[in-house]
């Protein structure tokens, strides 16, 4: 059981199947993240997911259809508040990140990860101390980040979600609503069948990937520009518009992609849980009930309508928002809701999975790791 989940959008809980300072420095740029072991199904795995809102950790052993976690952690660190006025890393975030990947380290010391992939997105990217805060997390804390560019924090989402895809689709717009920024893939049917996991790996999965784009907007920066505690209709339908803007050159670039009768949208993110958490009516939020659900376009906006009435107490009370969440889902919703708008479909898939699932999918592709639990 995993004591330091934090956030109502945490991934598996332990035990879950996934298918599809002078310390010792974790993820150095080619040592393997960690000692030799030999046997491709001896190492244990961990991805790190540092972005603007939150900060959060998956470990996990191969399994013959996917992966299993053994450890997960998930917490609320907003590393990138106030990051659009100042364009620096504030001292309280620095703070509350480098306790939370200290747990981090932690857990993966005390499950014993050989093999490592620590990445860090859209704060560490634009913030001009960035360098700085990634030099420090190595010295204080033993982890050597990753700052990764646009277009592979999309293709990792893709490859985290992929697998919930509906495989008769020719095209399914997938997107990720981040802190910081906001990833959205289309992505083509596949060629093969994956039973859960991507068998031709990170390559087959870039052929699967039509067209990306990365959107420098997410909850925290939306929030931050128009306000997220109290929300009129009229500040609403601002955050949608200025979202549809930012939004509109890759709808003109998919204008030619086909939409047929299968063509879905495909969600990832604490907004997309949360909407179906409150669609599904949890008083406290279940993972096992919102990965993979399948929502119609009413249903989404009857969530998103409800989560509009709610006041900002409410929101604090609500068993899948809590009082870290309740400034921004609002935010999130304006975002789901531009996309809706540009892409209109019948019905949206949940997915609570993404850039970790994604980091772990292709380490163990990598490592032939299937290969070798069928033979």
């Amino acid at each position: 059981m995993v004591s330091s989940f934090e956030a109502p959008d945490s991934a598996a809980p332990a035990g879950s199947d996934v298918r599809l300072s002078g310390r010792p420095v974790i993820g150095r740029p080619g040592d393997g993240g960690g000692p030799h072991v030999s046997g491709r199904n001896s190492h244990v795995y961990a991805a790190l997911d540092l972005g603007t809102n939150n900060c959060r950790l998956l470990i996990a052993r191969p399994a013959r259809e996917g992966f299993r976690i053994i450890d997960a952690f998930s917490r609320i660190v907003r590393l990138g508040e106030g990051l659009t006025q100042s364009g620096r890393l504030g001292q309280g975030a620095i703070d509350r990140t480098l306790a939370a990947l200290e747990v981090c380290r932690t857990k993966m010391e005390n499950r014993s990860v050989t093999r490592v992939r620590l990445i860090a997105t859209e704060a560490c990217r634009i913030a001009i101390n960035g360098p700085d805060f990634i030099a420090r997390v190595r010295e204080e804390v033993g982890l050597s980040l990753e700052v990764v560019d646009r277009e592979t924090e999309a293709h990792l989402a893709a490859s985290g979600c992929a697998a919930l895809a509906d495989d008769q689709a020719e095209g399914v717009v997938l997107f990720d609503i981040g802190g910081g920024s906001s990833e959205i893939v289309w992505l083509s049917r596949p060629k093969v069948q994956t039973h859960g996991h991507d068998v031709n790996g990170d390559a087959g999965m870039r052929g699967r990937v039509r067209m990306w784009a990365s959107l420098q907007l997410g909850v925290v920066t939306i929030a931050e520009r128009f306000g997220g505690i109290d929300v009129s209709a009229e500040t609403y339908e601002r955050m949608v518009q200025h979202v549809s803007a930012e939004l509109a050159p890759f709808l003109e670039r998919t204008a030619s992609e086909l939409r047929c009768g299968r063509f879905h949208l495909l969600g990832t993110s604490g907004t997309v849980t949360t909407i179906a958490g409150v669609h599904l009516g949890l008083l406290r939020y279940d993972r096992r009930q919102v990965d993979g659900l399948w929502m119609d376009d009413a249903e989404v906006s009857q969530a998103i309508g409800r989560l509009q009435t709610m006041t900002y107490a409410d929101r604090v009370a609500n068993g899948c928002i809590g009082p870290e969440r309740a400034d921004l889902v609002l935010a999130g919703c304006a975002i789901f809701d531009a996309i809706r708008r540009a892409f209109p479909a019948d019905r949206v898939r949940i997915a609570d999975r993404g850039l970790r699932e994604g980091i772990l999918m292709q380490m163990m592709s990598a490592d032939r790791v299937w290969s070798h639990l069928r033979l």
